[in-house]
């Protein structure tokens, strides 16, 4: 998937993440799904840390506030790009 696309699809599916404060049983379903989503959109060792990770902030109350899969796409295409760069020159 293509950078800017994987943005919407994250902004998405945060927004879909801040249902729980409305529906909080949203949560039984969405935390485990978060977690596997995360792992599919970003591969490796990072992804499934960040897997983990989704899954524990959607399952722990009053941590949904947290926008992972946007950070992560930060982390990925700004932050660790950006590092790659550093380490080339």
């Amino acid at each position: 998937m293509k950078k800017y696309p994987k943005l919407l699809l994250s902004l998405l599916l945060d927004t879909l993440g801040y249902v729980s404060i409305i529906l909080p049983p949203f949560d039984f379903i969405w935390a485990p799904l978060s977690g596997l989503i995360m792992t599919k959109l970003y591969k490796g060792k990072v992804g499934k840390i960040a897997g983990v990770f989704a899954f524990l902030e959607e399952a722990i109350p009053f941590t949904d506030v947290v926008p992972t899969f946007s950070v992560m796409w930060v982390y990925t295409y700004i932050i660790k790009s950006r590092n790659n760069t550093k380490i080339i020159k």
